[in-house]
């Protein structure tokens, strides 16, 4: 089966590697690479659903194509509820296979695209001064600067100020985007700003 994706997927340019057992893959996973996992849901040692298991613990968010000869609604239901992107039959239309992988592949672009754009945000915001943090946390309450000034003690002009330096240390060019930054960032990462 390994060897019929190997040659399925090749030829659209993507590079493939075949793994004889769940624990050679993940002896052999370096964190941070790109791609998905097609994975069977019998496997030698070690099932697909267990190892998608192991991949949660881990932190491992690759995205999972889950093919099965022995196919059941309770194993495909709880192989997508804990987040594979399909469950497909043996034998299965080849290209259907390889749009799934390549949504796979894209899913996981976009996933580490946003992982990165969380992190530059996180990484900025915590460049911010005590008192950026809290003229920060006023604007997002949606108050003027007025409004902030009086709940902060502060005159306007110096809200401006720390206004103009929150906006450039977060490389927001306007507070929608701002707003938007600061609160998916919260939500990527609760407790930590």
């Amino acid at each position: 089966m390994a060897d019929s994706l190997r040659w399925l997927i090749e030829p659209v340019g993507l590079k493939v590697e075949t793994f004889a057992s769940a624990a050679q893959f993940l002896a052999s996973y370096r964190a941070g690479r790109p791609g998905c996992l097609v994975l069977d849901v019998r496997m030698p040692a070690m099932s697909g659903l267990t190892l998608q298991e192991e991949l949660i613990a881990r932190g491992i968010a690759l995205p999972i194509i889950f093919i099965t000869g022995h196919g059941g609604v309770q194993t495909a239901v709880r192989a997508l509820q804990k987040g594979a992107i399909d469950f497909v039959e043996k034998p299965f239309d080849d290209q259907r296979m390889l749009d799934l992988v390549q949504r796979a592949i894209a899913l996981d672009v976009e996933r580490r695209r946003e992982v990165a754009a969380h992190a530059d945000a996180a990484a900025r915001y915590a460049s911010l001064s005590a008192r950026e943090r809290e003229v920060l946390d006023q604007l997002i309450e949606g108050r003027t600067n007025k409004e902030i000034a009086r709940v902060l003690g502060l005159s306007a002009k110096t809200v401006e100020t720390y206004r103009a330096n929150v906006m450039a240390k977060m490389a927001a060019a306007t507070l929608p985007h701002l707003v938007k930054a600061v609160l998916d960032m919260r939500r990527a990462a609760p407790g930590r700003a």
